[in-house]
This record gives structure tokens, C-alpha cells and sequence, in this order.
């Protein structure tokens, strides 16, 4: 289900530092970006200012991130988000499970602009923030849809990427990007410490969704001061029993 539309207009304007619409938060200067942000952003820079001021402010406000986050928005949030853009192909679709705040969809729309960008979230309050940060910041590229990855209402969803921040455990997430991608496409999960230790623990959700690979990468050395850790899922789109169903026509067993 698409979200429903914002409760006023944003003014479009990316050195604005008004709040979104129908907040009632004063703007407040979020922290200046580090000197390694521009060459991580790139051209995207001005719109990745415009939506620090938009989580500093609304997204606080909205309870989106915690208060105590604003004073790390780019090392911990932008700019580990950012890198992952390392891993994107320039074209195709991507879909955002549990976008959030828009993190990391919101950002690596700026940064593959020739890229569809599907911000997948299921909170009212969520997705009408994510629709006024894609109106404020210009994105025609990215599309906000209200749901669940497991629903009926994103069925119609076959991306060549799936990512995902803070979401859910690996077993479980795999499930939901097996429903969203085409065969061959990939789930890029930015995770913590214990990267390899979920992947240990998904195995058998891996192998039963017919998963050709699952590894762990680094993305963002040199460029960023703490490099970001993603488990990289390639899906082959049919799972075992699929497989096993398949083998078993061929023999004439039904």
C-alpha cells in the first residue's frame, strides 16, 4: 500500500533550514559534515546537508532517531550508510526493507540517482516522513510503499537489490528479501561485530531459500574512518524445495 500523502507540502529547497511540514520541532544546526564527506558524496553533498538538518530536526522530533544521535549523524549514520553505494550497480531497482528514517535508502538514492529506489516501510508516521524527505530533497528516483515485506501489497516487488540497517536478524531477513528480489539478486545487510556469527546461524535459511552465496564485506576503508561491515546474500530465486519439486516432475513424480 503506497503511503498516504504528507499533511502539507515541503518547501523543495535544499538550503532551507525550515522544518517539514506539520512539525512543531525548531530547527536546530545539526553538526557540520566531516572533511572525508565530500569526497563520499560527491555532487549528493547539498542534499546530504539538507537531510542531516531533516533528522537533526523532524526526525528527532518524530522520535525517528534518538536525540543523543544528532551529535553522530554522519560518521555513524550518513556516512556508513553512504559506502555501501560501493556495491550498487548504476541502474536496476532497489528496495529499502524497513527504510525507517530512510536509512540507508534515503541516502544511497542520492548517490545512484539513475536508480529506482523503493523505501519499503510499514509505520504511518515513518513513511509520511520518508514522503516529505523525498519531496524536500528532489528525488524522483525513490518511491515510498506502505508495508510489510511479507505482504500481499509489495508481491509486485522484483529488485535486483535488497539492503537493510538494524532491521532484523539474518535468518529472518533473508526470508522477507527472498519475496523482493529477482532470481540472482542480492540482500546487502549493514551489520555489526556479529556479521559471521549470523551468517553461522542462518544457514539453513540460507540453503533451504536456494542462497548461492553469503559473505561478509567491508566497504568504505580508506574512505571513511570506520569502514561499514555488510553481509552480502546472492539469492538464486529457487529455494530446495522448488528445486527438489522440479526434480521430481522431471522423474514423472508428482
Amino acid at each position: 500500500m503506497a503511503a498516504e500523502s504528507s499533511p502539507g507540502e515541503s518547501s523543495g529547497s535544499l538550503t532551507s533550514r525550515q522544518p517539514l511540514a506539520g512539525s512543531r520541532h525548531s530547527p536546530e544546526r545539526p553538526p557540520p559534515e566531516p572533511a572525508g564527506a565530500s569526497a563520499v558524496f560527491g555532487e549528493a553533498l547539498d542534499q546530504a546537508r539538507r537531510y542531516a538538518e531533516l533528522l537533526a530536526t523532524d526526525g528527532v522530533a518524530r522520535g525517528l532517531i534518538g536525540p543523543r544521535e544528532t551529535e553522530r549523524l554522519w560518521d555513524r549514520h550518513l556516512l556508513n550508510c553512504a559506502v555501501v553505494a560501493e556495491l550498487l550497480p548504476e541502474r536496476g531497482l532497489l528496495v529499502d526493507i524497513g527504510s525507517g528514517a530512510g536509512l540507508p535508502g534515503v541516502v544511497l538514492a542520492m548517490l545512484r540517482p539513475s536508480l529506482r529506489v523503493i523505501l519499503l516501510e510499514p509505520l504511518l508516521r515513518r513513511s509520511v516522513f520518508l514522503e516529505e524527505c523525498v519531496a524536500e530533497l528532489g528525488q524522483p528516483n525513490a518511491t515510498v510503499v506502505r508495508a510489510r515485506a511479507e505482504e500481499k501489497s509489495a508481491a509486485h516487488i522484483k529488485a535486483d537489490v535488497a539492503t537493510a540497517r538494524a532491521v532484523a536478524p539474518l535468518d529472518r531477513l533473508a526470508g522477507w528479501a527472498a519475496r523482493l528480489l529477482r532470481p540472482g539478486g542480492e540482500l546487502l545487510a549493514i551489520k555489526g561485530q556479529s556479521a559471521e556469527e549470523e551468517i553461522a546461524a542462518a544457514r539453513p535459511v540460507l540453503s533451504r531459500l536456494g542462497a548461492r552465496s553469503a559473505e561478509v564485506l567491508q566497504v568504505g576503508q580508506g574512505r571513511v574512518v570506520l569502514a561499514t561491515t555488510v553481509v552480502r546474500v546472492v539469492m538464486d530465486g529457487r529455494g530446495r524445495e522448488e528445486r527438489a519439486g522440479a526434480q521430481r516432475s522431471r522423474r514423472g513424480v508428482a
